[in-house]
């Protein structure tokens, strides 16, 4: 089967917020997803820290639509898509605190569990497989998926880079919340959302991270990933 953008949901105006946003990654994709048109939503575990980020990101060039921020639990709720950008360390704890907040919501994954010594970047385990298969595991009523691994944060918040090229690979069980996160990655221009397999496909994605973060050391660029002969 071809890919074929025009064949999936369209997602104009889906409201989308993140939690753990006021990290580099959550900044980046709530940039991109306010000059998108999206009303996003900064969480955190601190009123103040997710009203700031908010405030900085709406000052960007570009930004069509709202961005506020508040705590972590009434950010999900309000929100159509959650996307989870949290730090690993605190992963776990949060999700599982905001079981019901996300409770028949679309999840959308981005942690990459990473380890950093001398030698450099590498994956770290993880008892469930995945980050985006421990958020299955303790979001049993959300429609979890593993999405935006292998965007570089700094490409993401410049706003003199008009266009990401990048294919972003979505993981899932849930066919239709698939299709929605593959057209929400479209809407970064530049990338494309391709369907990369089941949830058991998300460990080898979240640690080829690492590979990324080491080529991008070497040849001091910011890589991502494009699929061929789609």
């Amino acid at each position: 089967m071809a890919f074929d953008a025009n064949n999936l949901p369209d997602v104009t105006g889906v409201t989308i917020a993140i939690l753990g946003g006021t990290g580099d990654q959550g900044r980046g994709l709530g940039y991109r997803f306010a000059v998108a048109g999206h009303p996003v939503t900064i969480g955190s575990r601190t009123v103040a820290r997710a009203e700031a980020t908010a405030a900085e990101l709406a000052d960007l060039p570009g930004v069509a639509a709202p961005i506020r921020g508040m705590l972590n639990a009434p950010a999900a709720q309000q929100a159509d898509i959650v996307i989870i950008a949290l730090p690993w360390d605190g992963h776990a704890d949060t999700l599982a605190e905001l079981a019901d907040d996300l409770a028949g919501k679309i999840v959308v994954d981005c942690v990459n569990p990473l380890g950093f010594d001398s030698r450099g970047p590498y994956a770290l385990p993880v008892p469930e497989g995945s980050a985006t298969q421990q958020a299955a595991a303790l979001l049993p009523n959300s429609r979890v998926c593993g999405a935006f691994h292998h965007v570089s944060s700094v490409l993401l918040t410049d706003p003199a880079v008009a266009e990401i090229e990048l294919d972003i690979m979505v993981l899932g069980e849930d066919r239709e919340a698939v299709r929605v996160v593959q057209a929400l990655a479209g809407q970064i221009p530049g990338c494309r959302g391709v369907h990369a397999g089941r949830l058991r496909n998300a460990p080898q994605v979240e640690a080829f991270t690492a590979n990324l973060l080491v080529l991008n050391r070497r040849y001091k660029v910011h890589a991502g990933v494009r699929i061929t002969q789609l």
